[in-house]
């Protein structure tokens, strides 16, 4: 009788030790793809600074082509 509960002790042990490794593997995983998600915030991050940037730029230069547009159609009222 003792060695049937030493089997299901055994079976019972060797279930945790599967568990534990399916656990470990699913942890690496997950890890894994923890990094790949960070690194692709930190890429999204990246790109959104640089349209952000370019964002401005491209006001700026907006802003500079009104103020030149506004200073023709001035002197053009200038010549009427």
């Amino acid at each position: 009788m003792s060695f049937e509960v030493f089997e299901k002790l055994e079976a019972k042990v060797q279930q945790a030790v599967d568990t534990i490794t399916l656990l470990q593997m699913e942890i690496e995983e997950l890890k894994e793809k923890n990094r790949s998600l960070s690194q692709e915030i930190q890429n999204a991050t990246s790109s959104n600074e640089s349209l952000a940037h370019e964002n401005e730029q491209l006001k700026q230069e907006q802003q500079g082509w009104q103020e030149r547009l506004r200073a023709l159609l001035g002197k053009m009222e200038d010549v009427q």
